[in-house]
């Protein structure tokens, strides 16, 4: 019996160690790990016009609709962060960027938007949050209630775009299929700003966020960014 019991804890003891590696692994490959700041906390990696962006107490905002920017290009990368909307706001984490002057037409956004608000609820399905901007709707809306805070995940592998929100996948894109500047694929109008269809897009360039867009604030925390 004594022989038995010493055997049986000695494999309970292996199975658990290879659980305890395997749970590693797996939090590894599921995303754990988030990465490092896409932001230090004197915004000494980043581009923006003077006094409007602040971080307090952990937290990024901006006093006016003026964009933050990273000093750095990246390609193939995962944005993690948590975002907080007021009512009515209009943001968005922006990728693929190679004209900060420019930006519109010359990288994709990543809609953030209080869908709650009248404004968003009742505009096209492409402004809300979790679309890639005027291009495609996320297939379902996830997004909190004003106040409160949002997990939003971006994955840029080329011309892939996926994103997350609060645990749900809500939008994926190949970039590839939109050949035109006009029309989606599936017929609906593309505004007019965004002029460079995303099939001639780079998949390489800044990464930055949209500030107080029509007067509405953002919050942001926890910003990650992960190189693939």
């Amino acid at each position: 019996m004594k022989k038995s019991l010493h055997i049986a804890i000695v494999l309970g003891f292996s199975c658990l160690t290879m659980v305890n590696a395997q749970q590693s692994k797996t939090n590894n490959q599921t995303g754990k790990n988030k990465g490092v700041d896409l932001f230090a906390k004197d915004l000494s990696n980043a581009e923006y016009p003077a006094g409007i962006w602040t971080f307090t107490d952990g937290i990024l905002t901006a006093t006016e609709d003026q964009c933050i920017w990273t000093k750095k290009d990246y390609q193939n990368f995962e944005v993690d962060l948590e975002f907080k909307t007021a009512e009515g706001t209009n943001s968005g984490v922006i990728v693929y960027c190679t004209d900060l002057k420019n930006w519109i037409p010359n990288s994709v956004e990543i809609q953030i938007a209080d869908d709650y608000a009248k404004e968003w609820s009742e505009s096209p399905k492409t402004w809300q949050c979790g679309a890639i901007f005027g291009h495609l709707a996320p297939s379902m809306s996830m997004v909190k209630k004003p106040g409160e805070w949002n997990h939003f995940t971006v994955t840029c592998k080329g011309k892939i775009i996926q994103v997350s929100l609060n645990g749900m996948k809500v939008n994926e894109m190949n970039m590839d299929l939109w050949t035109s500047a006009k029309t989606n694929p599936d017929g609906s109008e593309i505004p007019s700003w965004l002029s460079t269809p995303f099939a001639q897009l780079a998949t390489h360039g800044r990464i930055g966020l949209q500030g107080k867009h029509a007067g509405k604030p953002i919050y942001f925390r926890n910003i990650k960014v992960r190189e693939l």
